[in-house]
């Protein structure tokens, strides 16, 4: 008789099967690392966006505050109550510019996930 014992076996299928768990558990966990740090990137942007937006609106409005009053002021004599429509109607253009910029801001993707998103895209295609 032959000694079996010192065959040696391939992995077989449970082996193939442990072996590309770990390699998937191992890919899901560069992925998870990949998206936490564009988190932190996307966190910081988020805290300068907000900040950004905070110090216009509180200018805007001392602005708004003491140029309207001015304005009002040296027209009413000539305009009446004819400057606060005019005066409604810039506010509301006025508006609708810093709306749109602040949509433009956020278009820019700089809150998106683009490494992480690129690296799933890679990983579907790879798997498919």
């Amino acid at each position: 008789m032959e000694n079996n014992e010192n065959v040696v076996h391939g992995p077989g299928l449970m082996g193939g099967i442990t072996g590309l768990a770990k390699n998937l558990f191992g890919l899901v966990v560069s992925r998870v690392e990949l998206a936490a740090l564009e988190m932190t990137e996307v966190r910081n942007h988020l805290i300068e966006l907000v900040a950004i937006f905070a110090g216009a609106i509180l200018a805007t409005w001392f602005a708004i505050a003491y140029g309207t009053a001015t304005i009002v002021a040296l027209a009413w004599d000539e305009m009446g109550w004819k400057i606060l429509l005019v005066m409604f109607i810039v506010f509301l253009v006025v508006t609708g510019i810093l709306v749109a910029k602040g949509l433009s801001m956020l278009k820019q993707g700089k809150l998106a996930f683009p490494e992480t998103m690129k690296e799933l895209r890679n990983d579907r295609d790879m798997i498919m």
